[in-house]
């Protein structure tokens, strides 16, 4: 069964455009590196919870928007090797300052699959 490093941050509204260009760069160094898919998805039906969501979790500002995203790969040594090669890729030396998100508020994991259909 494949692995799944999954995302949820927020960010600001009108950020999206440099967000949606930064996500489609970092996807082909993933994939480059071994990623299977790459899917990174803009929140449009995300509710407020009362005791947890997806907003409460990011510390969603009224002028963000929750983004949820996962890269798929074929296992989790791939993963391993495959995520340290990205993140020493020269196309990822980002300057967090540049950053259209704040970092800090990242939720992040990796997943092993173990339903598929």
């Amino acid at each position: 069964m494949n692995y799944v490093d999954g995302y949820v941050i927020a960010v600001p509204t009108a950020k999206r455009e440099a967000y949606r260009q930064l996500a489609q760069d970092a996807s082909a160094v993933f994939k480059d590196h071994g990623a299977l898919q790459v899917v990174e998805c803009w929140g449009d039906d995300v509710p407020e919870g009362k005791v947890t969501s997806f907003p409460m979790a990011v510390q969603r500002k009224p002028d963000e928007t929750v983004v949820f995203s996962w890269i798929v790969w074929p296992s989790r040594q791939v993963r391993d090797e495959g995520m340290k090669k990205s993140m020493e890729d020269p196309r990822m030396n980002h300057d967090p300052a540049s950053m259209p998100f704040d970092g800090q508020r990242m939720i992040f994991g990796g997943f092993e699959v173990i339903v598929e259909a």
